[in-house]
């Protein structure tokens, strides 16, 4: 009996084995503490951010244990923009969600929209990146640790354009994966996936997002979003595009050839070529000449330009065609007895007074 107790209380006092994590997801709640966001009738954008935020990495825990999940905030406090791409590239983050609630100054618009870094259409979507960007101005200093930068300036973001963002394609398979969800199962609006200036994509090492989960502005969107049912709805919505999104990232993976495979099949193709040196080449038989049969038909006009069926040049007769240089000829009666086609030249002559009879080989 003593020898069983001694083993629990071993067991008890033994550490938990650590669950090793092979894929790091960082999850950012967008504003926070002196930055409240959007603000709509009665919420704010940065307490809407970080209820989903959290929500969504409770599910990815529970659900893919092997996911690190990393939050830049998990509670209501200040944090840069810079500081928001420095958790993610010292954690060696392998996706970047930045998640948001959009604003309006019509109360009309709603719905999702999902972005990725890019200059694409800049100009379109010009308003949201400052919006979001403007949050470097509650920095001591910005100017400093954004090397100059002006959220408020067309002129700084020109810099986008020169900047190689290697992670494109991910971070676009990520955006449809999120927009699909959210406009395919939860019947929400499409604004569709955008490209956009945004500093904290610009910065991380990573594929990365910005999402934006709605308007705060419109009032029936602001109700839906503040609702418990709601939030628990978006982060299964983001959860299974995460899902999607990994299950074709470790297909891709694992179709790719890693590089002893490669060198084997050069070696391998290498070997089948000398064997086929060796071999003797037979001698290479001439293709059969191909015999052609000589026809006649009626050839009732010619143009540069080919015709609709329905063109009143025509009359209604169905005619095949050849080309012959330039031009397009249209003939109908086609025969290989000549004289058939000759009997019914009369009759075609009093619709087309100048047709005549043509001789060609197929």
């Amino acid at each position: 009996m003593q020898k069983y107790l001694y083993l629990l209380l071993l067991l008890l006092c033994m550490p938990l084995m650590a669950v090793e994590h092979t894929y790091t997801l960082v999850l950012d709640a967008g504003h926070g503490g002196k930055d409240p966001g959007a603000v709509g009738r009665f919420s704010k954008e940065k307490d809407l951010n970080l209820k989903l935020a959290l929500k969504v990495g409770e599910l990815i825990s529970a659900q893919y244990p092997d996911v690190k999940v990393v939050y830049t905030r998990s509670t209501d406090v200040f944090i840069p923009l810079q500081e928001r791409a420095d958790i993610a590239n010292k954690n060696n983050a392998d996706l970047f969600i930045s998640i948001h609630t959009n604003s309006s100054e019509s109360k009309k618009p709603c719905g999702v929209e999902t972005f990725i870094l890019g200059t694409d259409r800049l100009e379109a979507n010009l308003e949201v990146a400052m919006r979001e960007n403007a949050v470097m101005k509650l920095e001591d200093d910005y100017q400093t640790t954004y090397q100059g930068f002006d959220p408020n300036s067309i002129d700084s973001y020109i810099m986008f354009e020169l900047m190689q963002n290697s992670y494109m394609d991910q971070s676009l398979q990520m955006a449809e994966q999120v927009q699909r969800r959210f406009v395919g199962h939860l019947n929400r609006e499409d604004r569709g996936v955008r490209q956009a200036a945004f500093w904290v994509l610009l910065k991380t090492a990573c594929p990365s997002i910005l999402f934006e989960m709605g308007f705060i502005s419109n009032p029936e969107e602001e109700k839906y979003l503040n609702q418990n049912a709601s939030i628990a709805q978006m982060a299964n919505a983001i959860v299974n595009a995460f899902g999607a999104y990994s299950r074709k990232q470790k297909k891709e993976v694992s179709e790719t050839p890693n590089v002893q495979d490669i060198i084997q099949q050069a070696e391998q193709a290498k070997e089948e070529k000398a064997k086929a040196a060796e071999q003797p080449v037979a001698p290479v038989q001439p293709e059969p000449k191909k015999e052609l049969t000589t026809y006649y038909a009626i050839q009732i006009c010619a143009a540069k330009n080919p015709m609709d069926p329905s063109d009143p040049r025509l009359k209604g007769v169905e005619c095949d065609t050849i080309m012959v240089r330039e031009w397009v000829k249209y003939y109908t009666a086609k025969n290989t007895d000549r004289d058939k086609v000759a009997e019914k030249l009369p009759e075609y002559k009093k619709y087309f007074p100048d047709c005549w009879i043509i001789k060609f080989e197929r």
